[in-house]
C-alpha cells in the first residue's frame, strides 16, 4: 500500500487443502487478473481511478475504504504486490474459499479505516499491500488459533519466506503507507480469531 501527497461471513469450511486447490487458485487469479483490468484503465484514463484511494479524515472518503485495496498507483506498484498477493492468497484460500472472502474483507476494512485515522494530511492511499501484510499475519496465528498442527507449520513456513515484510510496519520510507501494513497485519491477527473454525465448533484441533 502507497500514498501519493496531494490535496462477516463466516466459513467454517475445513475441506481437505487438496479438494480447495483448485477453487482457491480460481479465487486469486481472478483477484489478481482484477487489479491488473483495473490499473490498465487507470492509466488509459489518465489515472482517473487514483481517486478512489483513501484521504484521511474525510467523512467522504469512507466509501473508498474497500475500493482503495483494488487500485494501484501505477504498474511498478502493482508488480510489487502481484507476487506476495498470489503466494498468501493462495495458501489463506485453501481452508475456503468464503472464509477467505470473509478474512479478506475484514483486513481491508481493518486496514482502510487505520489509514483513514491516522495517514498523513493530504496523502492519498491505495494498495493491495495492507492485504498482503494481513494475510501475512493471518497464516501466522491461524494454526494456533484452529488449534491446527499443520497450519502452525505453514505459519512458521511463511514467516521463513516473507518475515522480512514487517519492517513494511515501521515508517522508514517515504511514499509508503507503514499505516497500511500496521493495520493490515493487526486485521489478519483479528480476522484469525473471527473465522476461526475451533471458536465456530467446526474442525476439531490435531494437536499432537
Amino acid at each position: 500500500m502507497a500514498y501519493r501527497s496531494g490535496s462477516g461471513i463466516n466459513s467454517t469450511s475445513d475441506r481437505s487443502p487438496r479438494r480447495t486447490a483448485w477453487p482457491a487458485a480460481k479465487l486469486i487469479l481472478f483477484w489478481v487478473a482484477l487489479l491488473w483490468v483495473l490499473e490498465f484503465v487507470d492509466q488509459a484514463t489518465g489515472n482517473s481511478l487514483d481517486t478512489f484511494g483513501i484521504i484521511p479524515r474525510r467523512e467522504g472518503e469512507l466509501v473508498d475504504v474497500i475500493p482503495a485495496a483494488f487500485m494501484h498507483f501505477g504498474f511498478g506498484h502493482l508488480i510489487a504486490n502481484t507476487l506476495p498477493l498470489l503466494v498468501l492468497g493462495f495458501l489463506a484460500a485453501l481452508r475456503g474459499t468464503g472464509r477467505f472472502l470473509a478474512v479478506a474483507f475484514t483486513i481491508i476494512v481493518v486496514s482502510g479505516l487505520g489509514v483513514w485515522l491516522v495517514a498523513p494530511d493530504g496523502s492519498n492511499t491505495a494498495g493491495a499491500s495492507g492485504l498482503i501484510f494481513g494475510l501475512f499475519g493471518y497464516l501466522l496465528v491461524r494454526g494456533f488459533v484452529d488449534r491446527r498442527i499443520t497450519d502452525v507449520a505453514l505459519g512458521g513456513v511463511v514467516a521463513v519466506l516473507y518475515g522480512s515484510i514487517l519492517w513494511g510496519v515501521l515508517p522508514t520510507e517515504s511514499g509508503v503507507s507503514w499505516q497500511g501494513h500496521l493495520f493490515g497485519l493487526i486485521g489478519g491477527v483479528v480476522a484469525a480469531f473471527m473465522t476461526s473454525s475451533a471458536r465456530a465448533g467446526g474442525a476439531k484441533p490435531d494437536w499432537h
